[in-house]
């Protein structure tokens, strides 16, 4: 199975700027994130960038980078331009990993990449993994997906889904609910989790031809409401195949704190 895999580093960011080649264990974080997909089955590694430092860095250490438009209104249109500076095929699978994963296993590369190859009826495949915590559960930073029987994904959500009626909604005061934030984690506290429960994981496969068509929609009501661009592609009819995890994704790099958590992790040989 060929696929590509794309990186998309913007050497722009508001709580961390320049977090691409801030250092971790000696290397700038992007090289990090490049050898785990080198690490993967994928026929070729790109690092997609809107600065010529980065541009300059990847090269040093012997990778391969692309200038993009600074201006794209979503990661997806960024992955785009990719494939057509690339000029890859409308059948071809394009993997993107997250410029901030330095961690991120390489199984769960080629897992997203074979279940996109796997499925003709789905344009996008991406991963999840259960919530075990009410916390988590109840976080709007923490993107919940639900998926039909046969893995498609059926909704995204930065709400608590799904709702449990008689585990969450029945021990909240109903003087409150649904719309007190403390009545509602209260109830919410006092059941369990839904076993069905899922994390979305911000790794994704793309066949060529979706992206070409997914630049020409305009964003949907639905990917503004929850802030999440991939409810435009459900919004006009793209299936997204969703499957768990095959191995644990440690979590991304966002902030100062992130970052230094990573550090000690890879310098104590995780």
């Amino acid at each position: 199975m060929a696929f590509t895999v794309v990186i998309p580093a913007r050497y722009g960011s508001t709580r961390l700027p320049g977090k691409a080649l801030l250092e971790i264990a000696g290397k700038p974080m992007v090289e990090h994130v490049y050898q785990r997909a080198r690490e993967s089955q994928a026929g070729r590694v790109v690092v997609a960038t809107d600065d010529e430092r980065i541009v300059a860095t990847v090269e040093n250490f012997g990778g391969e980078a692309v200038m993009t438009s600074a201006e794209h209104p979503s990661g997806t249109d960024r992955i785009e331009e990719v494939a057509r500076l690339l000029n890859l095929a409308d059948d071809a699978l394009v993997v993107n990993v997250q410029g901030d994963e330095p961690l991120i296993p390489a199984a769960v590369i080629d897992q997203v990449a074979d279940n996109l190859a796997s499925h003709s009826e789905a344009g996008i495949a991406t991963l999840c993994e259960p919530i075990d915590s009410i916390e988590d559960f109840l976080n709007p930073n923490v993107v919940k997906v639900v998926a039909d029987h046969n893995g498609l994904a059926l909704y995204f959500s930065r709400a608590p889904v799904p709702w449990d009626r008689d585990g969450f909604a029945s021990k909240v005061d109903r003087a409150v609910f649904p719309w007190g934030r403390d009545g509602f984690a209260a109830g919410a506290a006092n059941g369990d989790v839904p076993a069905s429960a899922r994390r979305h994981l911000g790794i994704y496969a793309y066949r060529v031809s979706l992206l070409k068509q997914f630049v020409g929609w305009p964003p949907a009501e639905l990917e503004r409401r929850e802030s999440l661009e991939q409810l435009r592609a459900l919004a006009n009819g793209a299936r997204i195949h969703v499957a768990d995890a095959a191995a644990a994704v440690p979590p991304g790099v966002d902030t100062a704190a992130d970052l230094e958590a990573v550090r000690a992790l890879v310098e104590g040989g995780a």
